[in-house]
Protein backbone atom coordinates (compact mmCIF):
# COMPACT_ATOMS: atom_id res chain seq x y z
CA UNK A 1 0.00 0.00 0.00
CA UNK A 2 1.26 3.44 -0.90
CA UNK A 3 0.38 6.84 0.56
CA UNK A 4 -1.62 7.90 -2.49
CA UNK A 5 -3.76 4.74 -2.17
CA UNK A 6 -4.97 5.53 1.37
CA UNK A 7 -8.68 6.31 1.65
CA UNK A 8 -10.89 6.95 4.70
CA UNK A 9 -13.30 4.24 5.86
CA UNK A 10 -16.83 4.43 4.41
CA UNK A 11 -18.94 6.82 6.48
CA UNK A 12 -15.92 8.24 8.32
CA UNK A 13 -15.97 11.64 6.61
CA UNK A 14 -19.10 13.78 6.84
CA UNK A 15 -20.20 15.55 3.67
CA UNK A 16 -20.06 19.35 3.74
CA UNK A 17 -23.51 20.98 3.87
CA UNK A 18 -23.99 22.61 0.46
CA UNK A 19 -26.19 25.62 1.12
CA UNK A 20 -27.67 27.90 -1.52
CA UNK A 21 -28.05 25.14 -4.12
CA UNK A 22 -31.77 25.33 -4.90
CA UNK A 23 -35.08 24.86 -3.09
CA UNK A 24 -34.99 21.03 -3.10
CA UNK A 25 -32.06 20.97 -0.70
CA UNK A 26 -33.97 22.76 2.06
CA UNK A 27 -31.14 25.29 2.20
CA UNK A 28 -31.92 27.25 -0.96
CA UNK A 29 -33.18 30.80 -1.43
CA UNK A 30 -31.80 32.76 1.54
CA UNK A 31 -29.62 29.77 2.59
CA UNK A 32 -30.38 29.97 6.30
CA UNK A 33 -29.37 33.63 6.65
CA UNK A 34 -32.84 35.13 7.03
CA UNK A 35 -34.12 38.01 4.93
CA UNK A 36 -32.02 41.07 4.10
CA UNK A 37 -29.83 43.04 6.47
CA UNK A 38 -26.10 43.19 7.08
CA UNK A 39 -25.86 39.60 8.33
CA UNK A 40 -27.55 38.28 5.18
CA UNK A 41 -24.94 39.80 2.86
CA UNK A 42 -21.63 38.34 1.78
CA UNK A 43 -18.54 39.50 3.64
CA UNK A 44 -17.65 39.97 7.25
CA UNK A 45 -20.77 41.35 8.92
CA UNK A 46 -20.88 43.52 12.05
CA UNK A 47 -18.14 43.43 14.69
CA UNK A 48 -18.82 41.14 17.68
CA UNK A 49 -19.48 44.07 20.05
CA UNK A 50 -21.52 46.12 17.59
CA UNK A 51 -24.91 47.11 19.06
CA UNK A 52 -26.59 48.66 16.03
CA UNK A 53 -25.09 52.12 16.46
CA UNK A 54 -25.98 52.39 20.15
CA UNK A 55 -22.97 53.16 22.37
CA UNK A 56 -21.59 49.69 23.17
CA UNK A 57 -21.61 48.38 26.74
CA UNK A 58 -17.82 48.15 26.76
CA UNK A 59 -17.57 51.88 26.10
CA UNK A 60 -20.43 52.83 28.44
CA UNK A 61 -18.79 51.31 31.53
CA UNK A 62 -15.88 53.08 33.22
CA UNK A 63 -12.37 51.65 33.23
CA UNK A 64 -11.35 50.44 36.67
CA UNK A 65 -8.31 49.04 38.37
CA UNK A 66 -4.67 48.72 37.47
CA UNK A 67 -3.24 46.28 34.95
CA UNK A 68 0.25 45.13 35.84
CA UNK A 69 0.57 42.29 33.31
CA UNK A 70 3.35 43.86 31.19
CA UNK A 71 5.63 44.05 34.24
CA UNK A 72 4.55 40.98 36.20
CA UNK A 73 7.28 38.39 36.82
CA UNK A 74 6.15 34.79 36.44
CA UNK A 75 8.25 32.14 38.12
CA UNK A 76 8.83 28.45 37.58
CA UNK A 77 7.92 27.03 40.97
CA UNK A 78 9.70 24.00 42.40
CA UNK A 79 8.83 22.53 45.79
CA UNK A 80 11.19 20.98 48.32
CA UNK A 81 9.56 17.54 48.04
CA UNK A 82 10.40 17.55 44.31
CA UNK A 83 14.04 18.44 45.08
CA UNK A 84 14.20 15.70 47.72
CA UNK A 85 12.89 13.16 45.20
CA UNK A 86 14.92 14.17 42.11
CA UNK A 87 18.31 15.18 43.55
CA UNK A 88 19.11 12.34 45.96
CA UNK A 89 22.75 11.96 44.86
CA UNK A 90 23.64 15.69 44.65
CA UNK A 91 24.83 18.11 47.33
CA UNK A 92 24.78 21.27 45.21
CA UNK A 93 21.80 22.06 42.98
CA UNK A 94 22.47 24.68 40.31
CA UNK A 95 20.12 26.48 37.93
CA UNK A 96 21.12 24.14 35.09
CA UNK A 97 19.98 21.15 37.18
CA UNK A 98 16.64 22.81 37.95
CA UNK A 99 16.04 23.99 34.36
CA UNK A 100 16.04 20.34 33.21
CA UNK A 101 12.58 20.10 34.83
CA UNK A 102 10.99 23.44 33.83
CA UNK A 103 10.93 26.19 31.17
CA UNK A 104 14.17 28.06 30.62
CA UNK A 105 12.66 31.50 29.94
CA UNK A 106 11.33 32.07 33.47
CA UNK A 107 13.20 32.57 36.77
CA UNK A 108 12.94 29.83 39.42
CA UNK A 109 11.30 30.10 42.84
CA UNK A 110 11.66 27.41 45.49
CA UNK A 111 8.54 26.79 47.61
CA UNK A 112 8.35 25.00 50.95
CA UNK A 113 5.91 22.12 50.32
CA UNK A 114 7.24 18.86 51.70
CA UNK A 115 10.16 18.08 53.96
CA UNK A 116 13.87 18.10 53.20
CA UNK A 117 16.31 15.83 55.05
CA UNK A 118 19.65 16.48 53.37
CA UNK A 119 21.70 19.69 53.58
CA UNK A 120 21.56 20.90 49.98
CA UNK A 121 23.21 24.03 48.61
CA UNK A 122 20.51 25.35 46.26
CA UNK A 123 20.88 28.16 43.70
CA UNK A 124 17.63 29.90 42.64
CA UNK A 125 16.21 33.33 41.89
CA UNK A 126 13.80 33.37 44.82
CA UNK A 127 12.82 31.32 47.90
CA UNK A 128 9.69 31.37 50.04
CA UNK A 129 10.14 31.97 53.78
CA UNK A 130 9.12 28.42 54.66
CA UNK A 131 11.53 26.98 52.08
CA UNK A 132 14.42 29.06 53.46
CA UNK A 133 13.62 27.94 56.98
CA UNK A 134 13.42 24.24 56.06
CA UNK A 135 16.67 24.34 54.05
CA UNK A 136 18.54 26.03 56.94
CA UNK A 137 17.08 23.56 59.49
CA UNK A 138 18.30 20.65 57.37
CA UNK A 139 21.82 22.13 57.38
CA UNK A 140 21.69 23.39 53.82
CA UNK A 141 22.26 26.74 52.17
CA UNK A 142 20.07 28.85 49.89
CA UNK A 143 21.85 31.06 47.35
CA UNK A 144 19.64 33.82 45.94
CA UNK A 145 20.56 34.95 42.41
CA UNK A 146 19.92 38.44 41.05
CA UNK A 147 17.72 38.95 37.99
Amino acid sequence: MKLHELKPFPGELKQKKRIGRGPASGWGCTAGRGNKGQKARAGKGPAPMFEGGQMPLVRRLPKRGFKNYPFRVEYNVINLDFIEKKFVDKDEITLEDLYKYCKKNKPIKILGRGEITKGYKIWAHKFSKSALEKIKNAGGEAKILEG
